[in-house]
């Protein structure tokens, strides 16, 4: 267990004015005070492995916080550092430093390039990378055509940004290149408070693999272990930058990756087991190992002396508090597997490198440092094309189960829509008594149709005859004759096939039950349209879906031909590697060759030496 280092460093004073201010801060040793007119404020006072004030050069920081990082780096240990504090206090300058005064980056490369040549016992296999997160999106700094890259996780490589890319160095001016090449392609900007403001966090990372020279077998350890460098950007206050538009974007994505970095720092150096929330930003789900995890991890809090910015330093400092309270489990990283690039190619170049010793070695182990690092390129190809497969075939799934839902919710509202007797008139089937009720009620009333109870007027014999007495009849019966309407009408015929007879009129509740079913099916009808349209609407997804999936096959069947493109060029790599191993075999055949045929010059020209010699000798005693 291991408390993470932290360093606080004050940069120089922007003015000389700002001596004579009535709040400064002061520092005691390891110590730094707030004073008030020469008197400490409480509460504000905080200690740390090491204050530094503004006279401190970089050599001198490396020196007392992160040259042992660097050095069990080396060793097999995780080691991070990185730099935290306002913009424009110095955190750029402490990292990169200058030509008169390098920074923490340029020395840490130097320290472990001087260690590695002058270790003796073990081999050493080096790869660097440089990305920045801007705007909550990760760049490759090293080769501009890799945006917007995603971060992955699995069990043999952690946690790691997919598609990034990797080089593997053999010196420090190498290496040095590189970073020259990232910082061009780095976002800057200028604001109120920094000319030169650094506009997203940068990780420089380094891969540090060795084994002992004398392990062959399979079974030897290889130590891998993992750097991170990482330059933060600052955080801001708008009514001190004076930040527009993209600047003012700039700064808010700044200050939400801090709160998310001191969000887990809080949570870190709490005792209570609680969820820390590294995913809630990019930043801080890169250095999840470094914080809490197995690293040794070194914090360089940059602060500003003047008094406008006592707030945003007791802010950085009360950060640093937090922060030296976390404790990481420190391990070696040790791989007892060939998975480790190094393990890969050592057997293969081992026999050529002991052939390649006194002839042409410098050009040959260019080629062979080309072939590696092609060889390295490819595989990380391979890996983006699989994990690119896996996310495809998860999103097939995914709209595989979605399609699948969508179906049965379809059948669902085809179950339970309405039956035909409750739209149609012409049902099939027979409808029960309360269908034919309703619709009856809903008829036009047939006239022609006699009624079941009322009065009903036949035609008989008209027998003519005076009527001279009343000509109401003395009582009625259910049938009447054409003599009753005669008599009733005092002798004018009435034609009765012109009579029509009055429909029975329904009792009142009944009509007023035959409204409601009316309304009852009127709603029906509406209820149908809106499954009708939802079905509809339903089914134009459906298709949607049907389509998106037909197009995700496609993309998945042009990734497995890109997948066997890579492997047949993977394939041809180690073809052409093959070729290289005959071609040196046929260079070396061919120089054992005429080895052997200037020794037989050599003994021919001598046997002929000898024998003028001894012609002159016998010449000359003649």
């Amino acid at each position: 267990m291991e408390k993470i280092s932290v360093v606080v460093r004050f940069r120089p004073h922007a003015s000389s004015s700002e001596s004579n201010s009535t709040r400064q801060w002061q520092i005691q040793d390891n110590a730094i005070s707030l004073f008030h007119l020469a008197t400490p404020v409480p509460g504000s006072t905080f200690s740390f492995d090491h204050v530094l004030d503004d006279g401190t050069t970089n050599t001198m920081v490396y020196d007392l916080n992160v040259k042992s990082i660097i050095q069990a780096a080396i060793n097999g240990f995780n080691g991070t550092a990185f730099a935290y504090g306002q913009t424009s206090s110095g955190k750029t300058y402490t990292m990169n430093g200058s030509e008169k005064d390098p920074g923490i980056i340029p020395l840490a490369i130097k320290d472990i390039f001087d260690t590695v040549h002058t270790t003796m016992e073990r081999e050493f296999l080096i790869r660097v990378s440089y990305m920045e997160i801007y705007n909550e999106e990760i760049n490759d700094l090293l080769k501009l055509e890799n945006q917007k890259l995603p971060i992955h996780e699995n069990l043999d490589r952690g946690v790691y940004v997919s598609g990034l890319r990797e080089e593997i160095v053999n010196d420090s001016e190498q290496v040095l290149e590189l970073l020259r090449l990232g910082e061009a392609n780095r976002h800057f900007g200028e604001t109120n408070m920094n000319s030169r403001s650094s506009r997203s966090h940068t990780i420089f990372r380094m891969v540090i693999e060795s084994s002992a020279k004398e392990a062959i077998s399979s079974e030897d350890a290889i130590r891998v272990s993992v750097l991170n460098l990482v330059d933060l950007a600052g955080s801001e206050r708008i009514s001190k930058t004076g930040a527009e538009g993209m600047r003012l974007k700039e700064g808010k994505y700044i200050n939400k990756s801090l709160t998310a970095l001191g969000n887990v720092i809080n949570k870190l150096s709490e005792s209570s087991k609680s969820h820390i929330p590294y995913r809630d930003s990019k930043l801080t789900r890169i250095l999840e190992p470094a914080l809490g995890g197995n690293a040794k991890t070194s914090i360089i809090c940059t602060v500003a002396p003047e008094e406008m910015h006592i707030e945003e330093t007791r802010g950085t400092l009360q950060f640093a508090s937090r922060a030296k309270r976390i404790t990481n489990c420190v391990k070696v990283n040790e791989i007892l597997t060939d998975g480790a690039l190094l393990k890969r190619q050592k057997l293969e170049i081992e026999e050529l490198r002991r052939k390649l010793q006194g002839s042409h070695s410098e050009v040959l182990e260019q080629m062979i440092l080309k072939q590696r690092n092609d060889m390295h390129k490819s595989e990380l190809e391979r890996e983006r094309l699989a994990t690119e497969l896996e996310e495809e075939r998860r999103i097939r799934e995914e709209l595989e189960r979605r399609l699948s839902e969508r179906e049965k919710k379809v059948e669902n509202l085809t179950n339970s829509s309405l039956s035909k007797y409750q739209f149609s008139d012409s049902a099939k089937a027979t409808p029960d008594k309360s269908d034919v009720l309703q619709f009856d009620a809903l008829k036009t009333p047939n006239f022609k149709q006699p009624p079941i109870k009322g009065f009903i007027a036949k035609r008989s014999n008209y027998i003519k005859e005076e009527i001279y007495s009343s000509p109401m009849p003395v009582n009625f019966a259910d049938m009447a004759n054409e003599d009753m309407w005669t008599r009733l009408n005092k002798g004018c015929f009435t034609d009765l096939d012109a009579l029509q007879m009055t429909p029975v009129m329904m009792p009142r509740q009944q009509e007023v039950s035959s409204f409601e079913e009316r309304e009852r099916l009127e709603t029906l009808k509406e209820r149908y349209n809106k499954l009708e349209q939802e079905n509809n609407m339903l089914s134009k997804e459906k298709e949607s879906l049907i389509d998106a999936l037909t197009k995700s096959e496609i993309e998945i069947d042009q990734l497995k031909s890109e997948k066997l493109g890579v492997v047949k060029e993977l394939k041809e790599e180690r073809v052409k590697l093959s070729d290289l191993r005959d071609d040196i075999r046929c260079l070396m055949a061919t120089f054992s060759k005429r080895e052997g045929m200037l020794n037989s010059l050599y003994y021919k020209s001598k046997a002929m030496a000898e024998n003028m010699k001894a012609n002159q000798i016998v010449g000359t005693e003649m």
